[in-house]
């Protein structure tokens, strides 16, 4: 199926996948970075951002959402490309890697190497995040976004440094957030997700040192996972595409090193 995406730069191929409830434009502030060295293309996942819904009677789950970027890469003419992904991009990223279907892959603060606990409050803090999108609306939510406070209120669980993000980045994400049609069906089919199968491809795993989604605890799983040094990124929360971008850009560009 056709997706959402932005392409950038030239050279190697490298895919850029987000997080659940986000979209693609999260990686905007790395993407002219990553661009010197990748044509690199940022997608949406199906129902998500501006992507079309999968098509009717398909479930929303990390397999279908990850063999629907397959799928538009092939179509796009891309073959085995390097692939970074945060969160439930993260975990799709490491899923592609142990299935040997790409170069490398790089997850920034992946999904699935929580215990019951951290999966269960992941799961509350993402509702609740959702909820407030949904009734935030209009001039409400452009209120929201344009104090240093309000910024903080909508963001703060999910970035280390939120009032750097410009008002109308958060408040398309806001928008993105509210207007997801596969969130409710993809976080209710990630009712409980281990870690994927051990990778084939070389991998790199990279966590935000404030995380406080996905705690940067569940790092010392990946590492025990992978058998690698799992990287801590200073200052950064769970999407430090923001809080750093060119630490993210360095650490994705020497992930993906051909």
């Amino acid at each position: 199926m056709e997706l959402a995406y932005d392409r950038r730069g030239s050279g190697s191929p490298l895919v850029l996948m987000h997080g659940i409830g986000h979209h693609r434009q999260g990686w905007q502030p790395v993407l002219e970075l990553l661009a010197e060295r990748h044509d690199v293309i940022a997608v949406d996942f199906p129902g998500f951002g501006e992507s079309p819904p999968l098509p009717a009677g398909l479930p929303y789950t990390t397999e279908t959402l990850g063999t629907a970027v397959e799928e538009f890469w092939t179509w796009l003419g891309v073959k085995d490309p390097h692939v970074a992904g945060n969160s439930l991009g993260g975990y799709i990223a490491l899923d592609m890697a142990s299935r040997g279907v790409v170069c490398t892959a790089a997850a920034l603060s992946p999904a699935g190497f929580w215990s019951r606990t951290e999966h269960l409050y992941a799961r509350t803090v993402l509702r609740l995040l959702r909820t407030t999108a949904e009734a935030t609306r209009g001039q409400g939510a452009a209120a929201l976004v344009s104090s240093k406070a309000g910024k903080a209120v909508a963001l703060g669980l999910l970035m280390a440094k939120p009032s750097r993000v410009p008002a109308d980045a958060m408040l398309a994400a806001v928008e993105a957030l509210r207007g997801c049609v596969g969130f409710d069906a993809t976080l209710d089919a990630c009712a409980w997700m281990g870690p994927p199968p051990p990778p084939k491809v070389p991998i790199t795993i990279a966590w935000g040192e404030h995380d406080r989604l996905l705690p940067r605890r569940q790092a010392v799983r990946a590492a025990r996972w992978s058998q690698e040094r799992v990287m801590l990124l200073s200052g950064c929360g769970h999407l430090p595409m923001s809080d750093d971008p060119a630490l993210v850009a360095r650490v994705i560009l020497d992930s993906s090193r051909d």
